[in-house]
């Protein structure tokens, strides 16, 4: 029986990213890349400036803050144990699809943040929230897509990706001696979901401030040591270059065989950990106070490079330059851990366990991030305290059973809803784009004029009736 449904969640999950998902995500990232004249690249550098601009309020969200929750989701289990796995399973190759992947998805970052931020709603202690589920209720007018999106997010972060990242941390263990398969994964499952629980009881904003902290301190520690591993190995840096280039246009390789090229894995491992297109990052973006959409659709475009061209490149350099066999068997936490022993020796495990717990613990509070911002949506109110306590016990569980799981389970039920979520909200940002590109060039004239850019609705010909900001 388990069999069974292994085979058909297998399945599922290959039909909708091949052809489905892969080719609605290259052609609405180039779209978006072409609509916005590369705004990914073109804006590169402003990016940067406002990421550490204070909000106008002093008790409000900052870009700052709302980058970090967005980018403690994105960077996570999926940057260590995803990329080890794409290179394991689909080869080196996978990695330049996966930058090809944040390049572009950089543009939809851009377009479903600024979105978020024009169409968010005030809350009662002054503050703002919104995301997808919002701005396809009030823009596009259906409640019922706004709620079936708000509907596959809680399915995607607190059961898929969560299972999936409780998964990931416990595997971690596995090469101690005290680990016993079948009994340790429950042990660290149980610790995890009561340290989890405890956060996210505190509700949203101790989510902020934690991930606050520790999002750059994970980054930096887990920067520093694979830098420290390709400077000592950078006599090879181009010939592990060329064998990912090799490897990404080896097109016999890839139509032979598409489901487990490197081509499709460099895509799906790449829009897990990037999430540009998904919908989850605009949740955050809305609760930015700035004065301006386009600077948070900047910021968060800034969070899918900071993801996949610096930590999941910094992965894939250090397994790379380690010499370490590619074999399928080591795919997962295993590739990594014998890259990073062949570097640092008895230490190396030690490195990744801490970098494993800091990156797992900030992806699962930051996905319950999300999820509450969802379900506000479908209550169409804060729920009640004893429904959010209820919830958040029930999170927590989520996250032990994870930690038990099969390690192909957990990938495809993650990929299966994430896929769901982009069908929905791929084609809501096509059909609104054009509001977020009139917001980009107004900012930009604004810019010329030296000015710092404040934006009002009626400049771009929005009606602002059905706005709580910008008017």
């Amino acid at each position: 029986m388990t069999a069974l449904i292994l085979n058909e969640l297998d399945y599922l999950d290959s039909v909708l990213y091949y052809p489905v998902l892969v080719v609605i995500l290259v052609i609405a990232g180039f779209y978006f890349s072409w609509s916005t004249k590369l705004v990914q690249l073109r804006m590169f550098g402003e990016s940067i400036r406002v990421v550490m601009e204070k909000p106008r309020e002093e008790k409000s969200i900052s870009s700052f803050q709302a980058l970090m929750v967005s980018t403690a989701s994105r960077v996570g289990t999926g940057n260590i144990i995803g990329i080890s796995t794409a290179i394991c399973l689909g080869g080196p190759g996978s990695v330049f699809w996966m930058w090809l992947m944040a390049l572009i998805g950089g543009a939809s970052a851009f377009i479903e943040s600024t979105l978020a931020q024009i169409y968010k709603r005030r809350d009662e202690h002054g503050g703002s929230y919104g995301g997808p589920a919002y701005y396809i209720e009030t823009a596009l007018h259906s409640r019922f897509l706004g709620a079936a999106f708000a509907f596959f997010l809680i399915l995607t972060y607190a059961v898929g990706f969560n299972l999936l990242a409780s998964f990931n941390l416990q595997s971690t263990f596995a090469v101690y001696d005290f680990y016993q398969p079948g009994r340790t994964s429950w042990i660290i499952g149980a610790v995890l979901a009561v340290l989890v629980g405890y956060c996210i009881l505190g509700g949203g904003r101790r989510i902020v401030r934690v991930t606050a902290w520790i999002v750059p301190l994970m980054g930096g520690i887990y920067v520093l040591a694979a830098i420290f591993v390709i400077v000592t190995h950078i006599t090879i840096l181009p010939d592990v270059f060329m064998m990912i280039f090799t490897d990404a246009f080896d097109f016999r390789s890839i139509f032979g065989g598409i489901a487990g090229s490197c081509l499709m894995y460099g895509v799906k491992r790449g829009l897990y950990s990037n999430e540009a297109g998904i919908g989850s990052a605009p949740n955050a973006a809305a609760t930015a106070d700035v004065s301006h959409p386009v600077k948070q659709g900047l910021v968060q475009m800034l969070s899918v490079f900071l993801d996949t061209l610096l930590i999941c490149s910094a992965t894939a350099m250090m397994c790379l330059c380690s010499g370490v066999p590619i074999t399928k068997g080591a795919a997962g936490a295993v590739y990594v851990q014998q890259a990073m022993i062949a570097e640092f020796g008895g230490y190396g495990p030690v490195l990744i366990t801490v970098c494993m717990v800091l990156f797992a613990f900030s992806t699962l509070i930051g996905n319950l991030f999300y999820v509450d911002n969802c379900l506000n949506f479908l209550h169409k109110k804060v729920p009640s305290t004893t429904f959010m306590v209820c919830y958040r016990i029930i999170a927590a569980i989520i996250i032990f059973v994870g930690a038990g799981m099969s390690m192909a389970a957990a990938w495809d039920v993650a990929d299966i809803f994430m896929a769901f979520m982009c069908l929905i909200n791929i084609p809501s940002c096509a059909i609104l784009g054009g509001v977020a590109v009139k917001a980009m060039k107004d900012y930009e004239k604004q810019k010329m004029a030296g000015q710092n850019p404040v934006f009002l609705a009626k400049n771009i010909g929005l009606d602002d009736a059905n706005l709580d900001y910008w008017k």
